[in-house]
């Protein structure tokens, strides 16, 4: 069953995906969906590190929220310092130690930092332990390091990896 359907949640979530990119519910168009939905991770498999483990789908649900206010309120922030006095800001490079194990926690760790505005993750050092953190205006390191650790890493230790 495992090689038939090896992401059970990611089938339905692509069709999803689809069907909001294409604007429509036509049968056609949902038949489509599945097929893409089914043949991208059969085709994909070998390309995964490891198999995603939801522990806690809750918390999961509220950190994609927490992290969608998150994307918004920096859109603001970051418009306003561009817009405001770009001369004023202070980039800083900060180095983020993990306590995230698994891989696909680490990828979503980093992806969240580089999904907000004003922030981008650099690079993961090679045995994993942390990562390189670009902050387009930020005075105080500590403090960034943990609001990262508390708003994001927390979070997703208990989504992905066994507490």
């Amino acid at each position: 069953m495992k090689r038939l359907l090896p992401h059970p949640v990611l089938t339905p979530t692509l069709t999803g995906i689809w069907l909001l990119l294409t604007n429509s519910v036509e049968p056609g168009q949902i038949l489509l969906g599945l097929l893409l939905g089914w043949a991208i991770p059969v085709l994909t498999i070998r390309f995964w590190p490891e198999t995603i483990r939801i522990h806690k789908p809750l918390i999961l649900l509220r950190y994609i929220g927490v992290l969608l206010i998150d994307i918004v309120l920096a859109n603001f922030t970051v418009a306003r310092l561009i817009l405001g006095n770009p001369d004023q800001l202070k980039p800083v490079f900060v180095v983020l130690p993990l306590d995230l194990t698994s891989d696909v926690a680490i990828g979503f760790l980093a992806n969240s930092i580089t999904l907000t505005p004003g922030t981008l993750s650099a690079r993961l050092s090679s045995d994993h332990k942390s990562l390189l953190i670009h902050a387009l205006n930020e005075a105080d390191k500590d403090a960034l390091v943990v609001t990262i650790k508390q708003r994001y890493e927390i979070p997703l230790k208990e989504i992905f990896e066994k507490c």
